[in-house]
């Protein structure tokens, strides 16, 4: 019997998110001013970390299957920024604190500072929207 591949495994939607959060960092960086868009690119950023933090969970869960217990904790305490940071950047949008944006694009910074970009691929539709569906999350519940 052949192995069974997921294409769509935790640690390669990881990966995506990472790369994406480290070119929407970049992005953010030549903004002068929070726009609308900057207010898109902070919103779809809650939404990758949270996404992030969910897959860490899977993955940690699987080596526990396997008695790796100190490695899925290890993995957890390696990843366990995403939820703070997620959660920290979530407040800021809501209450619009900008003047709190800087510390949390610092703390996201040393997080993403070793991903390297030569190009940029993300294209803006992938974080058009995200502000006003974060916002009409929270009406919903």
């Amino acid at each position: 019997m052949s192995r069974v591949i997921n294409p769509n495994a935790p640690g390669k939607s990881r990966s995506y998110h990472v790369r994406t959060l480290a070119e929407m960092l970049r992005r953010l960086a030549s903004k002068g001013e929070v726009d609308d868009e900057a207010r898109d690119m902070l919103a779809a950023a809650v939404s990758f970390l949270r996404e992030i933090d969910a897959g860490v969970d899977v993955s940690a869960g699987a080596w526990e299957k396997r008695d790796y217990w100190l490695k899925a904790d290890r993995f957890r305490r390696e990843w366990e920024w995403t939820a703070k940071i997620a959660a920290h950047l979530e407040t800021t949008l809501r209450q619009e604190a900008w003047d709190q944006l800087p510390a949390v694009m610092i703390e996201l910074h040393r997080h993403l500072a070793d991903v390297k970009i030569a190009k940029m691929t993300r294209k803006p539709e992938l974080w058009a929207g995200a502000y006003d569906r974060l916002i009409a999350e929270s009406a919903e519940a």
